[in-house]
């Protein structure tokens, strides 16, 4: 049976009679009495996020959660339809089963959470990297580049981010899902 020294970023676990995703844990060894890992864990029926402190090598439950390759379709008053790329089977999820959703676009590849004991989707997560364009920004001031300044950027899905004063509308940049930070802008190859 895993222990607390087991968890990994992603590890689905049974814990207070439901099911919980581990989105960080720190192992702590203070100086004095016993270890401890400190997680922080998603609810997977209800999304709610909570911080938990486990004793170092307690016996955790892992769930067998399966990952299945699916596609965004679109969003309507039932929830998010996304479909199986193997199968084609439909899945219909509720907004507070999906992680980053604000990064949602059609078409886009995503991993839908299935858990074989419930018999139904539990969530879905998008990839940790997407590349999104641009709508809106202010134009950036010409020599304000050598600092680290940055202005908010409205990227297509809705969502703000802060990016660096070069960018500009039309561009399109790599965002990291996790942090909802900009990591690059990435440059389109000439024919």
């Amino acid at each position: 049976m895993p222990t607390t020294n087991d968890l990994y970023n992603g590890m689905v676990i049974e814990f207070k009679n439901d099911l919980y995703q581990v989105l960080e844990f720190q192992h702590v060894k203070p100086g004095k009495g016993q270890a401890f890992v400190r997680t922080k864990l998603k609810n997977l029926t209800t999304g709610a996020v909570i911080e938990h402190t486990f004793p170092a090598g307690v016996e955790v439950t892992p769930a067998r959660v399966e990952r299945r390759k699916a596609q965004y379709s679109y969003k309507d008053d039932m929830g998010y339809h996304f479909f199986d790329t193997e199968t084609f089977e439909e899945y219909i999820i509720p907004e507070d089963q999906i992680s980053g959703k604000e990064f949602l676009k059609e078409d886009m590849e995503v991993e839908v959470l299935y858990h074989d004991e419930k018999g139904a989707p539990i969530g879905v997560e998008v990839p940790p990297f997407v590349i999104l364009e641009v709508t809106y920004t202010e134009p950036g001031l010409k020599g304000d580049t050598a600092t680290n300044a940055t202005k908010p950027a409205k990227l297509e899905t809705g969502i703000e981010i802060q990016v660096p004063l070069f960018v500009e509308m039309g561009d399109k940049v790599k965002v990291d899902t996790r942090t909802k930070r900009y990591v690059e802008r990435i440059r389109e190859k000439k024919k």
